[in-house]
């Protein structure tokens, strides 16, 4: 089992994306959180809950993977609970951003985040994939001590600040991983969902979605591309990755349209089609009902820890 582990961990391609700081300056609870990247937070002071009645208290870390819908609290007196559209077009009312390290230990509820890409294979959001739900993390300080680096180099503007970020978010993303394997925390969920990273047809599909996102993905296509029948191929998807193909196929897109969104200023109608939406008033339906907010107002945000 530790081999496949490792194999696992070869796998991943981890990216840094963004740290930040964050003062909650009023208490909120966001009843449908949702973000494409996952986020490790720690918390600094005060208390973050999760799943309803989880807390976790300074000093210790909370774990959100990407594509999962949550609730989440920041802060526990007078919270006043939103949707994530209405925590988007007035969070600065709820969270501000702290750049002074000393100015964290005097605030009632404050905390480091550092969001981050896992893929394995270059193309399935790992977390995501095998179905692990938020969690915390008591006390740990290799991660902690990563958080703090990370987020003091993004601070910086040294040669090669990215990729040190990355280097260290890796390490923090292993450590979770160790985290999960020693405590086992969903280790039979990580066992049974795993099963893509033994088969390389389906490594196959995976690679060939990713490269060929905006063209047509239909089931007979990729029987195609896994030499199976085209009857077949559904079944078999979903028999080792838990998902039907065309609903993978969907989240790939939409994750790859959050990333034009936030980095491009190509038109909505143009991103659509990249994405391999034909029909831009569908692309952007689809859109809202993943993610509970329109397609224009994800591009005015660039992450819910960014303010």
């Amino acid at each position: 089992m530790i081999e496949d582990y490792n194999k696992i961990i070869e796998s991943l391609n981890i990216k840094f994306i963004r740290s930040n700081s964050l003062n909650v300056i009023r208490s909120v609870k966001v009843s449908n959180f949702y973000d494409v990247q996952n986020t490790l937070i720690q918390v600094k002071s005060g208390d973050i809950t999760i799943n309803e009645n989880e807390v976790a208290h300074a000093g210790d870390l909370v774990f959100i993977p990407g594509g999962k819908s949550i609730e989440i609290a920041f802060g526990n007196s007078n919270t006043t609970e939103v949707t994530n559209e209405s925590f988007i077009n007035d969070r600065d009312s709820y969270l501000r951003k702290i750049n002074d390290d000393v100015s964290l230990h005097t605030i009632h509820t404050s905390f480091t985040s550092v969001t981050f890409d896992a893929k394995a294979f270059d193309s399935v959001n790992f977390f995501n994939s095998l179905d692990i739900p938020p969690f915390i993390i008591p006390k740990h300080e290799e991660i902690s001590e990563a958080i703090e680096k990370v987020y003091k180099e993004s601070l910086g503007d040294k040669p090669g600040r990215d990729r040190i970020a990355t280097n260290i978010t890796e390490y923090a993303v292993i450590e979770v991983f160790r985290h999960v394997l020693e405590k086992k925390l969903f280790v039979e969920q990580i066992a049974t969902n795993s099963n893509y990273f033994k088969d390389p047809r389906l490594i196959d599909i995976f690679n060939f979605i990713k490269d060929n996102i905006s063209s047509d993905l239909s089931n007979k296509i990729l029987a195609n591309v896994a030499n199976v029948s085209e009857d077949y191929v559904g079944q078999y998807f979903k028999m080792l990755t838990g998902i039907n193909p065309q609903d993978y196929i969907e989240y790939q897109r939409m994750e790859k349209a959050v990333e034009l969104l936030r980095t491009s200023r190509k038109s909505i109608r143009a991103i659509g089609s990249e994405v391999g939406y034909k029909d831009t008033a569908y692309f952007c339906r689809r859109f809202k009902m993943m993610f509970g907010i329109p397609a224009g107002k994800m591009r005015r945000r660039d992450s819910l820890m960014n303010v």
